[in-house]
């Protein structure tokens, strides 16, 4: 699996903002499509070291962003738009916990999904997050439904 962490540099926060585009529906996901959201990604005080970018032999493939709580983690994600639905989700997701869970040893990780992202779901699901709830968030500049799910970490 082969994957690198690092903190996501200023650079590499334009970039992912800027140049990375997800089309049809997962333009939702695009960067730029909510302000608040993009003003945290490219203020390096407000992202803090919460955001790593991910590399495999030297290409970004995606980033992670970790909020960490006591002993709970929330994740966030991207994986690089051109590399999406391409097989790598399961192992990218796996590389994901297995760092979150070496650098702050939580009880649990949680993250929320949009309900029409059926793809991400069914790889969460197969790395062994569980369905917690569905709730509405104010985003993007509309109303979505998102699903919370949860993964328990033998510690």
């Amino acid at each position: 699996m082969d994957y690198q962490f690092n903190k996501l540099s200023q650079e590499q926060a334009d970039n992912i903002a800027f140049n990375w585009r997800y089309e049809g529906e997962f333009s939702f996901y695009n960067m730029t499509a909510d302000e608040e959201d993009l003003t945290e990604f490219l203020n390096p005080v407000q992202r803090g070291d919460k955001y790593f970018i991910v590399t495999k032999d030297s290409e970004e493939v995606g980033f992670f962003y970790f909020e960490y709580e006591g002993d709970l983690i929330d994740v966030g994600l991207g994986i690089k738009p051109e590399l999406t639905g391409c097989g790598l989700g399961v192992e990218f997701i796996k590389a994901g916990l297995d760092y979150a869970i070496s650098k702050y040893n939580p009880r649990e990780i949680t993250l929320s999904v949009a309900t029409f992202n059926k793809r991400a779901i069914k790889v969460y699901k197969k790395v062994g997050f569980k369905s917690i709830e569905t709730f509405m968030q104010d985003t993007n500049g509309s109303r979505f439904e998102f699903l919370k799910m949860r993964y328990k970490c033998a510690n």
